[in-house]
């Protein structure tokens, strides 16, 4: 049997159901792996190894007395450090929520415990959420596992990173503008960003609003679709909230990719692409393009998502850090500021606009899936790039105007409204880990996570496709060479 860190959730709950693999076991291998590597990841940050081991110890008693077990029983879990655990810390990556403790779970947290997922600890964000990198000054710097000079990218980067490394089977992030996606694809794992009403949403501050939805991501597809199977639910709470697609019940079901429809784009028609990822993007499809039915270079128009998403974006930061920004602005990200004091800029005519140019875009969008079954384009616009960078400031010669243009490609779908996988596609020409973004149908999310999972098994037979494994050796000696611990607090 391979090493327990290197089987996918499907085949751990698979062993724990048949009683050839203790939840005990497993979350022992999975903590002393933690304890070794994140000191050099900075994937975790708080944790709860006691707990864990002692609901561990439980779930195999559940086993041994022949209970009927919940899809994940006894999988370890990680949770982003965006949601509510009871008994660990919600920091957001801020001094401001260093000592915030919640009492109770979270809706999301909770759903997923009583389907026996065991949570380990809590992954690592930028500060308040918002970066383009897993970095803040509470916790530290998330690296990428692939090599550690370079970032997880964020805002889901230590959840990303903890799947990458082995640290934990399942994991959870969120999404507004590419906030799981941009990482799966740097860190070389999948993320399925639902449409919004799949997952219900409590944390939404504009319950109304589809841009900021949680999801699931996996070292593979098929784990993804695991938990994104478990997350779905239709609740009271969440106003976008609709039922529970039944074709989530048992595994992934194959999809005939010779049926399908496939547009491709590299740009989405608007979002800045380096020229290297436009290379390797066409080279990739070169492999694989042949599979469907039909491929042709295609996508909605999305010339306005920048000026909409502007608009919009800057209500809900205003609504969210006003407060804390007259009492002490200081006390934000640098990033933060720059939204509030651009929303508090915003006129309403401005956001009038904004609001009927979006159902404008989501309109337009549904009505180019009445032609296409799928939109395949490149998971993000730069290759994973050096801590050091910050963000990418300038794309082929073009200067970004803030921290967050860059990740055009990921927030043009999010305008759009239409749910979206992302999963590894080989590597790069620079050797680090390359992903393609699927984008699907509203509402279709069992079909796109199956088509994720097909794809995915065809991409394994290729030596140019294949999910890239990181080498830990290496990383470790990286790690130490670099003076990594410098860098964190």
């Amino acid at each position: 049997m391979s090493e327990i860190h290197e089987l996918s959730a499907i085949e751990l709950r698979r062993l724990i159901g048949a009683r050839k693999l203790s939840p005990v076991e497993l979350m022992r291998h999975c903590l002393e792996r933690i304890e070794r590597l994140n000191p050099l990841l900075v994937a975790f940050c708080d944790m709860r190894p006691e707990q864990a081991l002692r609901e561990a110890r439980a779930a195999e008693e559940a086993v041994m007395r022949g209970d009927e077990l919940g899809p994940l029983h006894g999988l370890p879990i990680g949770i982003k450090d965006m949601n509510d655990v009871a008994g660990l810390a919600t920091t957001y990556g801020s001094h401001l929520y260093k000592t915030n403790v919640p009492p109770e779970d979270e809706f999301i947290v909770a759903r997923l415990k009583r389907q026996g997922a065991i949570v380990a600890g809590k992954t690592n964000i930028p500060e308040l959420g918002f970066g383009a990198t897993s970095s803040n000054p509470l916790w530290g710097t998330t690296c990428n596992p692939h090599d550690v000079r370079y970032t997880s990218a964020g805002s889901s980067g230590g959840t990303a990173v903890a799947l990458a490394a082995g640290l934990v089977p399942l994991a959870m992030g969120s999404d507004f503008a590419g906030s799981l996606r941009t990482p799966a694809s740097f860190n070389g794992i999948t993320g399925i960003r639902p449409s919004a009403g799949t997952v219900a949403n409590e944390r939404r501050a504009f319950g109304f609003s589809p841009f900021n939805v949680e999801g699931p991501m996996g070292r593979e597809a098929k784990d993804a679709r695991l938990l994104l199977a478990a997350m779905a639910s239709q609740e009271s709470f969440d106003p976008l909230s609709f039922a529970r697609d039944p074709k989530w019940d048992g595994t992934a079901r194959p999809v005939d990719l010779s049926r399908l429809m496939v547009a491709v784009s590299e740009d989405l028609g608007f979002a800045p692409v380096d020229n290297g990822v436009r290379r390797d993007f066409r080279a990739k499809l070169a492999r694989f393009g042949d599979c469907f039915r039909t491929i042709g270079d295609a996508c909605p128009d999305l010339a306005t998502v920048d000026r909409v998403l502007a608009a919009m974006r800057s209500l809900e930061f205003v609504h969210d850090f006003k407060e804390i920004y007259d009492r002490d602005k200081s006390a934000l990200a640098p990033n933060v500021q720059f939204e509030v004091e651009r929303g508090l800029k915003v006129g309403i005519g401005e956001v009038a606009w904004a609001i009927g140019e979006h159902s404008r875009i989501h309109r337009r969008s549904q009505a180019f899936f009445e032609d296409w079954d799928l939109l395949v384009t490149p998971a993000a616009s730069v290759s994973p790039f050096l801590h050091e960078a910050e963000w990418p400031k300038e794309i082929n010669g073009q200067k970004m105007a803030n921290y967050l243009r860059w990740e055009a490609i990921a927030y043009g779908v999010t305008l759009m409204g239409n749910p979206a996988v992302v999963i590894p596609c080989g590597k790069g020409s620079d050797g680090l880990p390359f992903g393609i973004q699927i984008v699907g149908r509203l509402h279709h999310d069992a079909f796109l996570a199956d088509a994720a999972v097909t794809l995915e098994a065809l991409f394994e037979q290729d030596d140019e496709l294949r999910r890239p494994r990181p080498d830990f050796g290496r990383i470790e000696e990286q790690a130490r060479s670099l003076g990594h611990n410098e860098r964190n607090p």
